[in-house]
Order: C-alpha cells, then structure tokens, then sequence
C-alpha cells in the first residue's frame, strides 16, 4: 500500500496554493527528472535511504559523466538499444552503454534525466514492498513476459519487416517510454497538469499524451472500449487527489505494462506538498501479473519552463525509410 504522505512531508495549508474555488492548485508545469531508479539496486540490501554523502556523490558522478559526454569529439552514432538508462539501473553500472564511448540514438544535449536522486534520498521509486523491487510475478506473468520478450525486440521487429503493419505503436512514436500512466522518469520528464473544479487534464512531454480526468463523476457503463489511457475517476480526499484508472488498451507501451494482464488498476495521488514541491504517489494492482500490489513515490518540482514540443517522426520518415532498408537488404542479398 501507499506510504501516507505525512511521513514524507507536512502540507503547510497556510502556504499551499489553492484555486479560485479553494482546492490545492495542483496546476502548473512539474518536472520528475531523477537517477534514482524504479528498484532498489541489489548492493543496497535492506537499506531504504542513501546517505548525504552518497547522494552527492552519485550526482557528482553523473554531472561529471554528462560534462565528458558534451566535451568530446563528434563520432558516428552506432546502433545500441539506448543512450539512457535502463529502469532499476544505477548510472554508476560499468556495462552502461554511455561508459563504453556510445552515442546511442542521439547526443547528450536531448536528454533530460537529471543527475541527482530524489530529494527523499530513497535508493528506489518502489517503496513498497519493503524491499524496494517489484513483487513475484505469477506463472501467467511470467509467460506474458516471455511471450512479450520474444516479440519486442526493435532490431529484430526492423529487420524483419515486410510492411507498415509490422511496426507497433512505440515504431511509429504514437506511444512509447514514459508518458503513463503512471508516470515514471525517463528521457523527458515534464508534465503539465491544467484544473478546473470538474476536471483534471495531465500532458506529458514525452509523446504529448493528454488525460482528462473527470472528478467526482459517476462511472459509466462498460461500452467494452479501451483507452491506450484508461478510463480515469478522480476525487478528492482531504487535500490529495487521488485518481483511478482502470480499463485500459491491451496495446498500451510502458514500462509497466508490458506484460500485464487486461484486468490491472492504476491509483495516483496527487498532493501538494509547498510552493515548489508535489508528491506523486501510485499502486499498481494487479492479481494476473504480480503476487502483489507494488507502489511508488515520486516527488516533482515546479518548473518555470513550458512543456516543449516533442517531436519523433518528422514528417513520417521513420517506417518508409526503415522498410526500404529491409528491401535494400533483401535485394543485396539475392531474395
């Protein structure tokens, strides 16, 4: 379950900024950009917190990395799976690939991951369970995962294309990384959420995916469509939002979603901490994937800069281009 949100931080109400119609204003461009990782690295053990010490230096580390990586010579871009990192993976792993002198799909310029942990200094996202990772999974996850693990590979999907329909959603930059819900860090990592009293609307950088979040309004009846977003409910409790969605698209691309059964439920809080600070809350639940429900805490900071425009596929060049590499190929090699 949700670690309350008084043991991370006392809302000061005389300081927090409420609306027109007095509700926290929750509106505003927030930023979640962190190193600290969705799961507690294993050389942590039991240990729920870095210290002070541990924490500069990690974002020592990792500012002294990002400078190497802007002051060094312009190289050809060679193909790894990504310049960033990956979930659950401390910057200081020697196999990462920017350690090796890799370039990955851009240059460092692009990507906006931080080079702190989080101001809680938790050494993971997951606090519960305890132990900071995510639960067991069930055999029917586990064949999921292997199914998905078999399929997903981008070279492999690249490679072997004979047409446009054999490029998933993430291929043609419709959906992808970590817009969410929930949402996680990743490559981009702002979202601005708009609020009036019936309604919530979140847009993430990454994608521009848009929810409306209708609040306190009654659900309506299963129409059996599914939204890449689900179907979300928001109400209030005291002065946290709380949102839960469910009903989701079995196509949807996210970390969290990738092997996860149709049946899974999302709960996001929403509470203002101060001037600077909300904390962002979610549990995953779902009995078809995982032994047990998992949750995560993720302060944002308010930022004074807009949402900027993100842009994948200019023009659509990506799949004519990567089919007529395939062709290109084939008729090199005789087929």
């Amino acid at each position: 379950m949700l670690v309350p949100s008084s043991t991370i931080a006392q809302t000061d109400t005389a300081e927090t900024p409420r609306t027109a119609w007095g509700a926290p204003d929750l509106g505003g461009v927030w930023d979640d950009k962190t190193r600290t990782p969705l799961e507690r690295p294993e050389r942590f053990g039991d240990r729920e917190f870095l210290t002070a010490e541990e924490a500069a230096e990690i974002a020592d580390g990792e500012r002294a990395r990002v400078q190497a990586m802007e002051d060094r010579p312009a190289q050809r871009t060679v193909a790894i799976p990504t310049a960033g990192d990956r979930p659950g993976r401390w910057l200081d792993s020697p196999d990462h690939p920017s350690l090796q002198g890799q370039t990955g799909s851009y240059n460092i310029f692009w990507f906006d991951w931080g080079t702190g942990p989080v101001s809680t200094l938790r050494t993971s996202l997951i606090v519960d369970p305890p132990n900071g990772r995510m639960p067991a999974l069930t055999e029917a996850g586990r064949q999921r995962a292997r199914t998905m693990g078999a399929r997903s590979s981008f070279s492999e999907t690249v490679a072997g294309a004979e047409s446009h329909l054999d490029f998933g959603n993430s291929d043609r930059c419709l959906m992808s990384g970590n817009a969410g819900p929930p949402m996680l860090p990743g490559v981009y990592n702002n979202m601005q959420l708009f609020q009036t009293p019936n309604h919530v609307a979140i847009m993430n950088e990454m994608m521009h995916t848009v929810r409306i979040i209708p609040i306190d309004a009654p659900e309506t009846p299963d129409d059996g469509v599914r939204q890449y977003v689900g179907t979300g409910r928001g109400h209030w409790e005291g002065d946290t939002l709380v949102v839960e969605t469910k009903d989701f698209n079995d196509d949807r691309t996210h970390i969290t979603w990738r092997n996860t059964s149709r049946n899974r439920t999302l709960v996001e809080r929403f509470t203002r901490v101060d001037v600077d600070t909300m904390l962002y809350e979610f549990t995953v639940t779902d009995p078809g994937t995982w032994e047990a429900p998992w949750s995560v805490q993720l302060p944002m900071q308010h930022s004074a800069l807009p949402v900027f425009e993100f842009a994948c596929h200019e023009g659509n060049y990506g799949l004519p281009n990567m089919l007529a590499g395939n062709r290109k190929q084939e008729a090199e090699a005789g087929r």
